[in-house]
C-alpha cells in the first residue's frame, strides 16, 4: 500500500494504478491500525485503485472520509486537489483454456472414473481453500441439514469437498482443520454405510486435468464464502460445465448491489440508463453478473439446505436457461478483458486528470514575487488565518484538544518571518479571518476580523466596516435553527457573531454530519431566512449564514481607505500580495486587486473582474495621489460590546466606500493572490496546503 506514493515521488508524471486482490475492511476495521493514515494516503497517490467488489470499493472510499476526513464523490476521492479515481474491476478467468482442457484425453479419462465411481448418485462440489473466510464448515452443516429434512436423497446424493491446506502452521488454521474433520466424520458416521458415504473430504490440492474433470461431473456447485476478495471457482465451474449444465449455488456476500453501481464502457447499459453521470465507473462483480445463480446467506444453514434441495430437483430446462446466462458471461468477461479494461481505465483516467489539471491554476511563483517585492517601494501583504497562518488542526478532532480548533495557534516556523515583515516600515500586513478571536499583540499589524467586518491595528481598538444599513434581525431566528440542530447533532456546535452565525460539524460523523446540514439548509431556507437579503456559506464542515454585503471582498475597500489614512501614506500600493484559505464566497478578495487578467492563467480560471473595481483602481499615478492625499471620512459612533472574550468595548469607525482602492497603483505582474489547499480557485496561483507566505531562504536573501 505504500508503493503508489513511493512510485510518484521518483516520477510525479507516471501512471501508477494499484488494485486489491483481496477484501478491503470496513473502516471501522481499518481505523484500528496505528498506520491508518498513512497507508489510505499512500494509495490515493495512485491515478486510479480498483477493487473486485462494489462493497470492497465502498469500504475503501468511506475509511477514506471518516479517517481522513475526505469527499467521496461518483468520481473517486480528492484528497488536496488530486482526484484518485476509485472503482470495481473483477477479474475473470481465461475460460478458453478450461473449454478446450475437456477434450483432452487427460481429462476424458478422469471424467469416465469419476462417472463410475457416483453412478446413480447426484455429485455436489466445494472447491475451497482451508480458511476461515471460506465457510466450509458453514456448507457442511447446511449439507447435514439437507440430509436430515430430506431422507430420500441420503443414499442418492454426494458431497465432494476439496479443501487445499493454507498457512498449517497457524494455530487458528489448525483448530479449523480439526473442527472440519470432526464435522465431516460425525456426518459421515451418522448418515454414512459400509459402502457409501454422503461426504468425501480431501485435504489436499487437485491437478489442473483432475480438477477440469470434477467440474464437468459435478451437478451442483457450492460456493459459501463468508468475506472474499473475488472467488473464482464458480467461473471455473461454469466453464466447464457445457454438457452437464449444472447448478451454481453462491454465497450472497460476493453480491453488487447495482442501485449504487456506476458503469461504464457498456453501450447497452448506457443506452438505457440515460441519466448516468459523466464520469462512471466499472462496477462488475461475481454474484451481480450471476442473475441466474442461487443466492444464499451462507450463515443461515437451514436457507443453504432448502436451496440444496431446489438445486437437486430443478427441472432441466430451468438448469439449461441459467446455465446459457452464466456460460456467456463467463465466456466474454475473462482475465484478459478484466486486463484490458483496467489499462484503459487508467489511461482515461490520466486525460480526465489532464483535463482537470488546465482549469487549475499554477503553483505560486515564489522566487518571482520575492523579487518583485524587493522592488517595490509600498507593499501591501493580506494574509488568511485559518489554514494559512494558523497549524493544521486534525479534521476528525485527533489533536490533544478540539478547542484548538476555536483557538488556532500560529505556526511555530511563521513567527520570525512574520515579525520580520511587519517591522519593514515599506510593508503594511493585514490579517484577514472569518473569526473574532485571534490575538496578535507581539507583531505590528492589521486584523481584520469576522470577514472584514471588524477592524484594528494589534495595539488599538476595534472599528467596524459595515455598511451603514446592515439589519441584523434574522439573527434570533437564525439562532434557533442553530441551536436545535447542536441539540440533534452530537459533537456540533455553533459561534454567534457580530455579523453572521456559523454552524460547525467538523467533529460529528461524517455522513450524519451531512444529512443534518442538508436538513438544517432545509429549515433555514423554508423559515427563518426565505425572505432576508442573506447569503448561506457551505464550508467544509459548516454553514454559515450572513449578510449579503458581507465578504471579505466587500470590505477591503474600506479597510484600505481607513489603514492608508491611519497611517498617512505618501505613495500608492505598488505591490499586493494575497493568500489564504478562502470560502468561495469570499474570494471576491482575490478580483478586487486584479488590474488586468493575466496572461499566463487560462481563460477558463481568469477571474471576472467587475467593472467597477477595474476602473477604480487603474489610473495615472498623480491622479491616485491627489485621491489618497484626502481625507478619509469616518463617523465615530459610540462604543458597544460584541460576544466574545476577546472583544470588548470596541469603537466602531464607519469607512466611507472606494476610498482604498484609490491608493492603489497596480501592475499586472506586481500583483500576486494565491490560494492555499483549493484548486478551484479565483486566485491567480495556488499552493500545496500550510506554505509559507515567503520562504525563510528567499526572506533572508531579501533582508540581507
Amino acid at each position: 500500500m505504500f508503493l503508489p506514493k513511493c512510485l510518484k515521488e521518483r516520477n510525479s508524471k507516471m501512471k501508477v494504478s494499484w488494485f486489491l486482490h483481496t477484501p478491503f475492511p470496513s473502516s471501522e476495521i481499518h481505523r484500528m491500525l496505528p498506520s491508518r493514515l498513512e497507508l489510505l494516503r499512500s494509495v490515493l497517490a495512485a491515478d486510479l485503485v480498483g477493487f473486485h467488489t462494489y462493497d470492497y470499493a465502498r469500504h475503501f472510499v468511506s475509511a477514506c472520509t471518516r479517517i481522513l476526513g475526505l469527499e467521496g464523490t461518483p468520481e473517486g476521492v480528492e484528497d488536496q486537489g488530486k482526484l484518485t479515481r476509485i472503482a470495481a474491476f473483477p477479474v475473470g478467468i481465461d475460460s478458453e483454456r478450461f473449454i478446450k482442457a475437456l477434450e483432452l484425453p487427460e481429462v476424458q479419462d478422469h471424467m469416465k472414473v469419476l462417472k463410475q465411481r457416483f453412478a446413480g448418485r447426484k455429485v455436489m462440489l466445494g472447491v475451497d481453500r482451508l480458511d476461515m473466510i471460506k465457510g466450509i464448515p458453514q456448507k457442511i452443516l447446511a449439507f447435514e441439514k439437507f440430509l436430515e429434512e430430506n431422507p430420500n436423497w441420503r443414499n442418492k446424493v454426494v458431497l465432494l469437498q476439496i479443501a487445499v491446506p493454507t498457512r498449517t502452521d497457524v494455530p487458528e488454521y489448525q483448530k479449523l482443520t480439526s473442527q472440519v474433520h470432526e464435522i465431516v466424520g460425525r456426518i459421515n458416521g451418522r448418515f454414512g454405510s459400509l459402502t457409501a458415504v454422503p461426504i468425501h473430504h480431501l485435504d489436499r490440492s487437485l491437478d489442473f486435468h483432475e480438477l477440469c474433470a470434477l467440474y464437468a461431473v459435478t451437478d451442483v456447485a457450492l460456493v459459501t464464502s463468508l468475506r472474499d476478495g473475488m472467488n473464482l471457482v464458480s467461473y471455473e465451474y461454469v466453464a466447464c460445465q457445457e454438457s452437464k449444465k449444472g447448478v451454481l449455488i453462491l454465497s450472497e456476500v460476493l453480491r453488487l448491489d447495482l442501485d449504487y453501481t456506476y458503469v461504464r464502457a457498456l453501450p447497452d447499459v448506457c443506452n438505457f440508463l440515460q441519466n448516468v453521470p459523466a464520469y462512471i465507473l466499472v462496477c462488475w462483480g461475481c454474484s451481480v453478473s450471476w442473475c441466474r445463480t442461487i443466492l444464499v446467506n451462507p450463515w443461515n444453514v437451514t436457507e443453504v439446505a432448502s436451496s440444496i434441495g431446489y438445486a437437486l430437483n430443478m427441472p432441466a430446462d430451468e438448469r439449461e436457461k441459467r446455465h446459457h446466462h452464466n456460460f456467456k458471461h463467463v465466456i466474454s468477461h475473462t482475465a484478459q478483458e478484466w486486463a484490458s479494461t483496467f489499462v484503459s481505465e487508467l489511461n482515461v483516467t490520466i486525460v480526465e486528470a489532464q483535463l482537470r489539471t488546465r482549469q487549475i491554476p499554477p503553483p505560486l511563483p515564489i522566487e518571482v514575487a520575492v523579487d518583485r517585492y524587493s522592488c517595490s517601494n509600498n507593499r501591501l501583504l493580506i494574509l488568511g488565518f485559518n489554514a494559512t497562518l494558523t497549524e493544521p488542526v486534525d479534521t476528525l478532532g485527533r489533536k490533544e484538544s478540539q478547542i484548538n480548533e476555536w483557538q488556532p495557534k500560529l505556526r511555530p516556523d511563521l513567527r520570525e518571518p512574520l515579525r520580520k515583515l511587519c517591522d519593514d516600515p515599506k510593508t503594511t500586513v493585514l490579517v484577514l479571518s472569518g473569526s473574532a478571536r485571534n490575538n496578535f499583540s507581539d507583531y505590528n499589524l492589521w486584523l481584520a476580523a469576522e470577514n472584514g467586518m471588524f477592524l484594528r491595528v494589534t495595539t488599538g481598538d476595534w472599528m467596524t466596516t459595515m455598511p451603514e444599513n446592515l439589519s441584523m434581525e434574522w439573527v434570533d431566528s437564525v439562532k434557533n435553527v442553530f441551536e436545535y440542530f447542536t441539540d440533534r447533532t452530537p459533537r456540533s456546535q455553533f459561534e454567534v457573531q457580530e455579523t453572521s452565525l456559523i454552524w460547525n460539524y467538523k467533529y460529528s460523523d461524517v455522513e450524519f454530519g451531512r444529512l443534518q446540514a442538508r436538513d438544517l439548509l432545509q429549515h433555514l431556507w423554508t423559515g427563518p431566512i426565505s425572505n432576508a437579503s442573506l447569503d448561506v456559506v457551505q464550508g467544509r464542515r459548516s454553514v454559515e449564514v450572513r449578510s449579503v454585503a458581507v465578504t471579505k471582498g466587500a470590505a477591503i475597500d474600506r479597510i484600505l481607505g481607513e489603514i492608508v489614512h491611519n497611517k498617512g501614506m505618501k505613495e500608492p500600493i505598488d505591490y499586493v500580495l494575497c493568500i489564504g484559505h478562502f470560502l468561495t464566497k469570499d474570494e471576491d478578495i482575490y478580483t478586487f486587486f486584479e488590474p488586468e487578467l493575466p496572461s499566463e492563467v487560462p481563460a477558463s480560471v481568469r477571474p471576472q473582474v467587475p467593472t467597477q473595481v477595474r476602473t477604480s483602481i487603474v489610473g495615472s499615478r498623480a491622479a491616485l495621489l491627489m485621491k489618497q492625499n484626502s481625507t478619509s471620512a469616518v463617523e465615530q459612533n459610540k462604543s458597544y460590546a460584541i460576544d466574545g472574550d476577546t472583544l470588548h468595548s470596541m469603537v466602531t469607525d464607519r469607512i466611507s466606500l472606494q476610498e482604498g482602492s484609490s491608493v492603489l497603483d497596480l501592475q499586472a505582474n506586481d500583483y500576486f493572490s494565491c490560494s492555499v489547499a483549493r484548486k478551484r480557485s479565483n486566485s491567480r496561483y495556488c499552493n500545496t496546503p500550510y506554505p509559507i507566505p515567503l520562504p525563510e531562504s528567499s526572506m533572508r536573501r531579501y533582508l540581507t
